[in-house]
């Protein structure tokens, strides 16, 4: 017997295969060891970061990664996860440094494989292996979305050909819809569920029913389509029934099907049968979901607009049709999970979990979307205010009756919130003292100018309306893969101020403080609730100088968020602060610094690196982390200036042995770039925007 590996099925389709190497022997090498051996192949080779992007946008069976000039086989890898295939299997050619005991690091980082040419037949035997497991992938997903189409398509006709349709179970009724409840005279729903099936159809040839349906409960479904006569003097419609059974969902239930369309309707739907065929009910779509990635908890969480500003109907009606849309583009980039229209304006998103306190954990953390918001709609903002609610599915929804009772419990049903513990009290507790700030550094309030933006800022800081946005950073060793940055704005007028360049907050030092608590405050709620879900997840705070050299109680602070996060790190909490804010006052910077260092924080500089002074205060002030100005980020446009950063980076390193972050990567090539510098952390829109709430990019 031979080992199906090796049968004749693999060849029958053209291979197609991505070869990333600067070395033509291999890649023909490659071709031929599959050619020679009845596969028709399509292979491209490249070496190049460029080529790489613009090949990611066809369609691959693998990706063989062997070397290249300026294309890292992590970058392939992370590029790769954020394309239209992100289960693309990558082979990794054998390194010239490479050691067995690499092996498992190299796989967790996610390559499918590494295999060495030097040994075809192995090399063949792996290379298959992997084609196998991508045809795989490919005809599963080709399955699933033909089963989806099937389902869809018989569900949609039972819905469009008007037809009566119950679940019969051991000859028992056990469900029915309205039109077959309206065909046998019946008002209730519950006066047929148990009925027998007999009693109801009562067919003039009992024994020959009795023969046919016995066959069909046994499986042969080729004679499930009938006509039957029937004695039942309640029958809305004349005589014969033309009847169907087909499998339910449930192995020992069947579904009955019966035509009840007149000639009549049957005209008037035949123009729009056929339109309408394929589109599902949005309940079946929330079903398929469920079946395509079950989950041991699935919950429905209702997103409705809580009010709607009439500016955007005193406009053309372009701007409110764009308004609905952008509130779809907004809860699909806030949630990353499916997402199904119910209604105009309103949304239903589908959240699994494994356990009832990770599902506990992710709702949660939607309450920060219930703030108001903005949506910009042809160049001008509006706002958007959310009602969120949710509802646990304990069952398939069955009609679009049962899905109504599960949106009408969803939408009265409100999120659940973070529940204070003993250890947890973080609103008693951390109560924002009166600051003691030297009045010989700072003017009293009085004397300055009255601010409309700081009045307001105040306000929205009394409502709790400040927003504080979260965004993810990709590790290039793959170790901290939940580090998140926060920075914080508010809604002044329709358009967003963010707090970190905010010039006014430095003219009122005690709202500055005031402000900076309340934001570490909520972040660390989020933190402890995230933590849930992802145990090692940390933050890095944005923060103004005011609370570092004038908040006396500052160090003692953070020492307790930090026990009362419940983190299991040393350091979940990293405190930035602006390399210009600090440069002004060194010496009592790093006097702070120090203190924060005894009590449990760590320190970065964000904007670093665009100054004279950039080196001389990283050599004097004792941090850990250093967030890069956004000139530098430019610099990875070019490949000259991209070589000019590095040896910038490596200056920084020399210094001092800090963790190195770019940010604002907000597209593909900055991206990709960023793997030719020393900066372990990158960050950006093309990775993950900022969003309101804490979640996991990688694991949606």
């Amino acid at each position: 017997m031979r080992n199906p590996l090796l049968s004749k099925k693999l060849k029958r389709t053209e291979t197609r295969l991505l070869i990333i190497d600067d070395n033509q022997i291999r890649f023909n090498q490659i071709r031929e060891l599959l050619t020679s051996s009845g596969h028709v192949v399509q292979a491209t080779l490249l070496d190049d970061l460029q080529t790489f992007e613009k090949q990611l946008h066809q369609n691959w069976d693998l990706v063989i990664f062997g070397r290249a000039y300026d294309l890292k086989y992590e970058q392939a890898l992370s590029l790769i996860q954020l394309s239209k295939q992100p289960n693309l299997p990558i082979i990794l050619l054998k390194p010239e440094d490479y050691q067995a005991e690499q092996y498992a690091g190299y796989i967790r980082k996610g390559i499918y494989d590494i295999l060495n040419l030097d040994y075809p037949d192995r090399f063949y035997l792996g290379l298959l292996r992997a084609l196998l497991f991508s045809r795989l992938m490919l005809t599963q997903q080709h399955l699933m979305d033909e089963l989806e189409s099937a389902q869809t398509h018989a569900q949609s006709l039972v819905h469009d050909s008007n037809k009566a349709v119950a679940l019969i179970q051991e000859g028992i009724h056990i469900q029915a819809n309205p039109e077959y409840l309206q065909l046998f005279g019946i008002k209730n729903e519950d006066d047929i569920v148990g009925l027998p099936l007999l009693d109801l159809l009562q067919p003039k040839d009992l024994n020959d029913f009795k023969l046919r349906f016995k066959k069909i409960t046994q499986g042969q479904f080729d004679l499930g389509r009938l006509e039957i006569a029937t004695l039942n003097d309640h029958l809305s419609i004349p005589n014969p029934l033309k009847i169907e059974f087909l499998p339910a969902t449930d192995e020992d239930a069947l579904q009955i099907t019966i035509d009840i369309e007149t000639s009549e309707a049957s005209n008037a739907a035949s123009g729009t049968a056929d339109k309408n065929v394929q589109k599902p009910n949005t309940y079946q779509l929330i079903n398929r979901t469920i079946t395509k990635q079950p989950s041991d908890i699935n919950a429905l969480v209702l997103f409705s607009l809580a009010s709607c500003p009439e500016t955007i109907f005193e406009g053309n009606w372009v701007t409110s049709k764009n308004y609905f849309s952008e509130i779809e583009a907004f809860l699909k980039e806030q949630t990353h999970v499916p997402l199904f229209k119910v209604s105009p304006g309103i949304f239903a998103a589908l959240f699994q979990a494994e356990s009832k306190a990770k599902l506990e954990s992710k709702l949660i953390g939607l309450s920060s979307l219930t703030k108001p918001q903005l949506l910009t709609v042809n160049q001008s903002s509006y706002p958007l205010n959310l009602r969120i609610g949710y509802v646990i599915l304990d069952s398939e929804i069955r009609d679009e009756s049962h899905f109504e009772q599960f949106i009408t419990s969803a939408y009265n049903t409100a999120l659940p919130q973070n529940a204070p513990t003993a250890g947890l009290e973080l609103e008693t507790h951390l109560d924002i003292p009166t600051m003691e700030i030297r009045p010989k550094e700072i003017k009293p309030l009085n004397s300055l100018p009255e601010s409309s933006l700081i009045r307001a800022l105040e306000k929205s800081l009394e409502r709790g309306e400040i927003h504080l946005k979260y965004q993810q950073l990709y590790d290039k060793q793959d170790t901290n893969l939940y580090t998140y940055e926060v920075t914080s704005g508010f809604i002044f007028e329709n358009t967003w101020k963010d707090l970190s360049s905010l010039r006014e907050l430095a003219e009122d030092p005690e709202l500055s403080i005031k402000l900076d608590r309340w934001i570490l405050v909520e972040s660390c709620k989020q933190l402890h609730n995230f933590i849930t879900q992802y145990p090692e997840a940390k933050l890095i705070v944005n923060l103004n100088k005011e609370i570092l050299f004038h908040d006396r109680t500052f160090p003692e602070f953070i020492s307790k968020l930090i026990t009362i996060v419940r983190s299991k790190l040393t350091h979940p909490l990293i405190l930035q602060f602006s390399e210009e804010d600090l440069t002004q006052n060194i010496s009592d910077a790093q006097k702070h610094i120090t203190q924060l260092h005894q009590f449990g924080a760590k320190i970065s500089l964000r904007d670093f690196g665009n100054t004279i002074y950039s080196e001389s205060a990283l050599r004097q002030l004792d941090v850990n982390c250093l967030t890069l100005h956004r000139s530098l980020t430019q610099m990875l446009n070019t490949e000259q200036s991209t070589e000019e950063l590095q040896e910038k980076i490596k200056t920084f390193h020399e210094i001092k042995p800090v963790e190195i972050m770019l940010r604002e990567l907000n597209d593909m090539t900055l991206f990709a770039n960023a793997w030719n510098v020393d900066a372990r952390f990158i960050q950006g829109d093309y990775f993950q925007k900022k969003l309101d709430h804490l979640i996991d990019v990688q694991d949606q």
